[in-house]
């Protein structure tokens, strides 16, 4: 039990679980145990004098071990008269803590989510504003910006990319790397969010891995649609415990069965250490080590030219925090010294097995930062810090093909670079949040980011927002800010003048919004918002484009991973409007949310010409229902539907055939995109083990969602690939 500002520990609070006379009480160290509790999914009730009372749903229970709950109490003005109060899942009796643009996810909300194939990303999509690129991959796309432009926040380690066979320079991939089992919770900003996170232009998604349990020692055997992995967890000591976990896929098993002729694989590992030598001290360490590979069957002339529009992108990578949370008599500091690397060796050959573009390369970065939360009076916290990044193992070896790397005039370019070099850069803040009175709050921040690789360029960024609570129901929140990011590493080999030429870009931000709580569990918000760009990312090969890449399947398609001449003369904007209503797991056993979002989003290239960005998607819609009988059964479904994402026709005539037509930039749409899932969770109790299976049917309406269009060497024509029909998938998770 600690409190929501400086993390103190909450003496004295009571915890009552719902619907019983199970109870208890916080000590001075803020633990709480409440004993018999009912296995299953459970909800508490926590009450304190002077906080806002809070119920949390959502929190497995298991025979196999005790469930490690953290609870953050928001501080109200004590009222002395007498009121009756409710502890509700969004509480009325302060103003919300959470910025604009904000959700979060719990760790059962997360699990349970119908057809995010255990991946974490899949599963925060559901956040209102989301979109994803296709059903392959986990790509965010939040309000119209490009992947790339999201930052992911993992226990205080800022990590490039958190996925198996991520996109190089990009953020995206096919499945994240991350154990959905470890998350506590996981929360995504679409926008409007305040300085403490930086160098991104969209969002920021800030993922809390769980502790392991500081009773007994424990363990979990789970087998999920593309992997099988093991968890271990437990004390050590008094003070201390552990979490472990390795995974490995039998992907290649299922690429091999239905006949495909790449065979993708992957391995990861991950460890947690928490340490409190005192009630003050906390010390963390994370280390998470992945490794992917993709093989090729060349047996026959059509797996070769099937595998020639393959782009392979093998990847060992690891990313690891030391953290020390040092708790203050009305603040804490929080310090994590982090370290991101990742190898990537990426390859495609063509039909003859001659190589279409080669790439070895890798990005090492290591970083130190250091947050401060200091709260002197009761209506005022004041918050700052610094995070240095020093970059020491950038080296790029890489050759592409002149076919590929084509000039405005179709001319070939051919490239070959190897190249090594380091990179230093450090963002500093400061912000302030002033409550004038029970109903208005005020936050003010500015940003300041040094760019020592590029030209020791500075760039500030200042940030406000305005809460008013309108009554116990109703917030209205207002939101503006200036967000800078630096280009991606890669790009900066694209050309010998990148360095020169490329620049932070900007996006500035301006949301208002409306929330009105319904009942004690129901939540509706209203948010308009717009975004501008400026120095974006422009290609002088594509004049008519910016660069906004997610994945790249097929090198031949459009150069890959910025590997060109690159300046910074682009601009945008996009706006739009979003209605999200949400419903928690309470008193009642119906849960779930609803999204639509309207956006548009248009950016000028070099030749001055308005275009779609690349990921325009004017509507975006999705809901979860869940029904949750008792505790033994559990039924869900989502759906999802999207405008189609623009795209560029190819060529189908002359010599340049094959080639996508730059003059008609973004001109076509892919159909659009309509997916329904069902997930079925049955929990069965073993004696001492609790054995939790599912049933997950993926797109249950068996549409055939259509990839972007591909160009056919053989017989010189366009063709699409069809989504897969039904895909049914069953997951077992045995806890002992």
């Amino acid at each position: 039990m600690i409190t929501a500002t400086t993390e103190a520990p909450v003496n004295g609070a009571s915890i009552r679980l719902r619907g019983t006379q199970v109870t208890a009480q916080s000590d001075s160290a803020g633990r709480f145990t409440l004993r018999d509790v009912p296995i299953g999914i459970v909800t508490i009730e926590v009450r304190a004098l002077g906080y806002a009372p809070v119920s949390r749903g959502d929190i497995a229970v298991s025979p196999a071990k005790p469930a490690e709950v953290t609870v953050a109490l928001r501080k109200i003005d004590v009222q002395l008269q007498s009121v009756t109060v409710r502890p509700d899942a969004f509480p009325r009796q302060a103003l919300p803590s959470t910025p604009v643009s904000t959700q979060t996810y719990s760790s059962e909300e997360v699990r349970r989510q119908p057809g995010a194939q255990e991946d974490v990303l899949r599963a925060v999509s559901i956040a209102p504003g989301v979109g994803v690129t296709n059903g392959a991959r986990n790509d965010i796309v939040v309000r119209g910006g490009a992947p790339f432009e999201n930052l992911f926040v993992v226990d205080n380690v800022e990590v490039p990319n958190i996925n198996h066979f991520g996109s190089q320079g990009s953020t995206g991939g096919p499945i994240s790397l991350i154990n959905i089992r470890f998350v506590e919770s996981a929360s995504l900003s679409a926008g409007g969010f305040g300085v403490r996170y930086g160098d991104r232009a969209s969002s920021a998604t800030v993922l809390t891995l769980r502790e392991g349990n500081r009773e007994r020692l424990s363990g979990e055997i789970n087998v999920a649609a593309t992997q099988i992995g093991a968890v271990v967890e437990g004390p050590i000591g008094e003070n201390a415990s552990f979490l472990a976990n390795i995974r490995q896929s039998y992907l290649d098993l299922l690429f091999k069965a239905i006949g495909l002729s790449f065979i993708p694989a992957y391995t990861d590992a991950t460890v947690k250490a928490v340490w409190r030598p005192t009630r003050n001290d906390a010390f963390s360490v994370l280390a998470i080590g992945a490794r992917g590979t993709v093989t090729f069957n060349n047996d026959s002339a059509d797996d070769r030219l099937s595998n020639a529009q393959v782009l392979a992108p093998a990847q060992d990578q690891y990313f690891s925090g030391l953290t020390w949370k040092r708790l203050l008599p009305r603040g804490v500091v929080t310090t994590t010294l982090g370290r991101t690397w990742t190898r990537f060796v990426t390859a495609q050959r063509d039909s003859l097995l001659s190589p279409i573009f080669e790439s070895r390369s890798t990005e090492g970065e290591t970083t130190l930062r250091s947050d401060l939360s200091f709260t002197p009076r009761s209506n005022l916290q004041l918050e700052a810090g610094t995070i240095f990044k020093y970059a020491s193992a950038l080296r790029f070896d890489a050759s592409l093909a002149g076919f590929v790397r084509t000039d405005e005039s179709g001319a070939a370019q051919p490239l070959s670079v190897d190249t090594s070099f380091t990179a230093l850069r450090n963002g500093t803040y400061a912000q302030a949040t002033w409550s004038a009175n029970d109903r208005v709050r005020f936050t003010v921040g500015l940003r300041g980011d040094w760019y020592g690789f590029l030209d020791n360029a500075v760039r500030v960024a200042p940030r406000a927002s305005i809460s008013y609570l309108a009554n116990d129901a109703t917030t209205l929140s207002f939101s503006a800010g200036r967000y800078w990011q630096a280009p991606s590493f890669i790009w900066l080999v694209g050309a010998e003048q990148n360095p020169q030429t490329l620049r932070p870009f900007r996006a500035d931000h301006a949301v208002v919004g409306v929330t009105r709580l319904i009942g004690s569990d129901t939540k509706v918000q209203f948010e308009l918002y717009g975004k501008s760009y400026a120095d974006y990312p422009t290609r002088p090969f594509r004049p008519q484009a910016v660069l906004s890449p997610s994945g790249f399947d097929d090198a031949t398609t459009d150069i890959p991973f910025g590997l060109e001449p690159l300046n910074s003369l682009g601009t945008g904007h996009a706006y739009g409007g979003e209605l999200f209503i949400q419903r928690k797991f309470g008193e009642s056993p119906f849960y779930g949310q609803a999204a639509l979002s309207y956006n548009r989003t248009r950016f000028r290239g070099l030749d001055g010409t308005e275009a779609r960005g690349a990921f325009d998607t004017p509507w975006l819609g999705n809901a979860v229902v869940g029904w949750r009988p008792n505790a033994k059964w559990e039924v869900a479904t989502r759906v999802r539907g999207a405008t189609g994402l623009p795209l560029t026709p190819f060529r189908t005539t002359g010599p340049q055939a094959g080639t996508l037509d730059f003059t008609r930039y973004n001109t076509q749409r892919l159909d659009a995109f309509f997916a329904a899932d069902l997930r079925i969770d049955r929990r069965f109790i073993l004696g001492g083990r609790q054995l939790i299976a599912f049933v997950d049917l993926q797109n249950i309406t068996a549409r055939s969602n259509r990839g972007a269009p591909q160009w056919n060497p053989r017989l010189q024509m366009i063709e699409y690939s069809d989504g897969i029909g039904v895909l049914p998938t069953i997951g077992l998770n045995l806890e002992f």
